[in-house]
């Protein structure tokens, strides 16, 4: 089992977090991971992404050029990376932030593509701030690329000691992208 997944959209949206999470979480459940970062020079604001590339074998390259998902939390990544997926690939997409015209015009080409509500997801949780969070269960719950418990077990040990207050919040956040796709 090998499993890529590029995670993109604004600085500031906690995008590089979330694929920093998932590594760490592959690493705790025995995975060979690579977690490979990109952002732009303005950082709040400007653009950042993240390739997360999972394993039970040896990596041979930390960034992948036909991902088998793609994370879209703004309209600039949809455009951008929504192109890289194969037939059979997963699209999930910011619901809250890509236009209805984009929404519209996204055409089928065998790839399975999730409009996420990230931010009313978050918003439910009483943090807007975890909309990334509530994409990361989402796709998570989607792709079964591991157990949502696992993840959750692991928020504690992921955040710095100064952070630990977000723990509760990041678990609900989590919890509500699962519960999301389990109503569809």
């Amino acid at each position: 089992m090998e499993y890529s997944v590029i995670m993109s959209g604004f600085g500031g949206q906690g995008v590089l977090m979330m694929g920093d999470l998932l590594a760490h979480c592959g690493m705790k459940a025995g995975l060979n991971v690579t977690w490979m970062p990109s952002y732009g020079v303005e950082m709040r604001g400007g653009t950042a992404n993240c390739t997360v590339v999972i394993s039970e074998n040896p990596i041979g390259s930390p960034i992948t050029g036909i991902p088998k998902a793609v994370i879209a939390m703004s309209e600039p990544a949809f455009t951008k990376f929504g192109k890289q997926l194969p037939d059979g690939g997963l699209l999930l997409v910011n619901g809250s932030l890509v236009s209805n015209s984009s929404q519209a015009a996204c055409s089928s080409n065998g790839i399975k593509k999730l409009f996420i509500p990230t931010r009313e997801l978050a918003e439910a949780c009483g943090n807007e701030k975890m909309a990334n969070l509530a994409m990361l269960g989402a796709f998570i719950a989607e792709s079964k690329i591991m157990e949502l418990d696992l993840v959750k077990q692991e928020v504690s040990t992921f955040l710095p000691p100064e952070k630990s207050k977000l723990a509760a919040g990041m678990i609900t956040a989590l919890d509500k992208g699962k519960e999301y796709i389990e109503s569809l």
